[in-house]
């Protein structure tokens, strides 16, 4: 038994699968197939071994590997990547039943008890699933998609789960021109970044502002961020755009002219990029090049950014120490509760603009921006509510006590310059649309 073997099962360990799954990527995007990777934990593997013995979860680790293999066909391949955790690697797919049809054969066959010493025990499993190339290109991004998938069918309380993908529907010929178009679009020049004005609700001034990415490809023209930050993520550019925007958004900030003192600068940053240790450390790099008394850097990540607890709040509290405002984008929108980042070095919540833009006509988005707000305020939390486009529903927020407003009744996403000549024409009681 090499050491790229598990020794209890015989099966590639994590070492040895990637090395599996890296060499078949490189086919997939040779050839241009589509490839899936399936991940399925043992739940409650901990209170197994509790309770039938070390002995016992031994044997339903063997189990669970040799149904694996079963399920596998002769040219996919199964490892042991973590405790009681296994992957299935299917090399070619026609499309994304294939992989469900290995799962749901799995779970047939896990039905046939094991005997334990307390009895039948059948082994339930949990399954997150994703694809090459429509959820990543780089083994280890592929990992990482399809294990928070399985976390993600975990808070949802589900047995399985495939990754979400909005570039699902494009069709495969679409999404390889478009990551071979972005591959080097940074340093073609063809990345830049546009601002959002927020507007403090206290007194109708101009607080700061949201950076947003946007690309012109020359041969596309504008693409959509919902379209080229997912192929990003899984061409695994998302660090370097990331760091990119970081040292542009404080570099330009730095230059404006205006009278409305210090302003926020609020940067998004993509979970496969909030997780890294050295996050910290770029982001001091970062203000450490461009600091300037004018801005106020505030990240902002996602709810499944944080679902590795003990190892985000320490990523996160090493950037808040940096004098950085943590922000939580689009909250409301996952699974989390409110109370979950009570202990987290959290300062500020985004209401999705999915609550913000029916708020006046839908009651349930009404009583749950309102709940949001005054719990977030009770965790000394501030608010920002986005997406406001008319002043029925600035007002709204403003009765409900939300601190910071942005949408397009105040302003566009815009270019620099234009960021630059709407503060100094904007006037507080004048604001619209632009």
């Amino acid at each position: 038994m090499d050491d790229l073997h598990d020794r209890l099962t015989g099966l590639p360990d994590r070492r040895g699968f990637l090395s599996l799954l890296r060499r078949h990527i490189g086919y997939a995007n040779d050839r241009r197939n589509l490839l899936a990777l399936v991940v399925v934990d043992i739940d409650h593997f901990a209170q197994i071994n509790g309770t039938s013995g070390y002995a016992f979860g031994d044997e339903a680790l063997v189990h669970l590997g040799v149904q694996l293999k079963s399920v596998a066909r002769k040219y996919d391949h199964v490892g042991r990547i973590g405790d009681n955790r296994f992957a299935l690697l299917l090399p070619t797919v026609l499309n994304p039943g294939h992989a469900e049809l290995a799962v749901q054969k799995l779970f047939r066959l896990l039905e046939v008890p094991l005997q334990s010493p307390e009895g039948p025990v059948c082994l339930a499993i949990t399954a997150g699933a994703a694809l090459c190339p429509v959820h990543a290109t780089h083994p280890e991004y592929l990992l990482r998609v399809a294990e928070m998938t399985l976390a993600s069918a975990r808070l949802q309380g589900r047995k399985y789960l495939f990754a979400e993908d909005q570039a699902r529907t494009m069709p495969l010929s679409d999404l390889w021109d478009l990551e071979l178009n972005l591959a080097n679009a940074l340093e073609r020049g063809e990345l830049c970044m546009h601002y959002q004005p927020q507007v403090r609700l206290s007194d109708m001034a101009p607080c700061g502002v949201e950076a947003l990415m946007r690309w012109n490809s020359p041969t596309r023209g504008q693409v959509s961020p919902s379209v080229f930050m997912p192929i990003a993520d899984r061409m695994g550019l998302t660090r370097k755009m990331t760091l990119w925007a970081l040292n542009t958004v404080l570099r330009q900030a730095a230059q404006w002219e205006h009278d409305w003192g210090p302003l926020t600068m609020s940067l998004n940053v993509p979970g496969s990029v909030a997780g890294h240790m050295d996050l910290p450390e770029q982001v001091d790099n970062a203000l450490n090049l461009w600091r300037s008394e004018k801005v106020k850097l505030v990240l902002e990540i996602t709810e499944d950014s944080l679902m590795e607890r003990d190892r985000s709040t320490e990523i996160l509290q090493r950037i808040r120490d940096l004098g950085v405002t943590i922000s939580i984008d689009d909250f409301g929108t996952g699974y989390s509760c409110l109370a979950y980042f009570r202990n987290l070095p959290v300062d500020e919540l985004k209401i999705d603009r999915s609550f913000v833009s029916d708020l006046l006509s839908d009651r349930a988005s009404a009583d749950i921006t309102s709940l949001i707000i005054d719990l977030a305020h009770r965790f000394g939390m501030s608010v920002v509510g986005e997406g406001i486009e008319d002043a029925g529903t600035l007002e709204a927020l403003r009765a409900a006590g939300c601190d910071v407003a942005q949408g397009y009744f105040f302003g566009k996403p815009m270019p620099p310059q234009e960021l630059q000549a709407w503060l100094r024409s904007y006037a507080p009681g004048s604001a619209a649309a632009t």
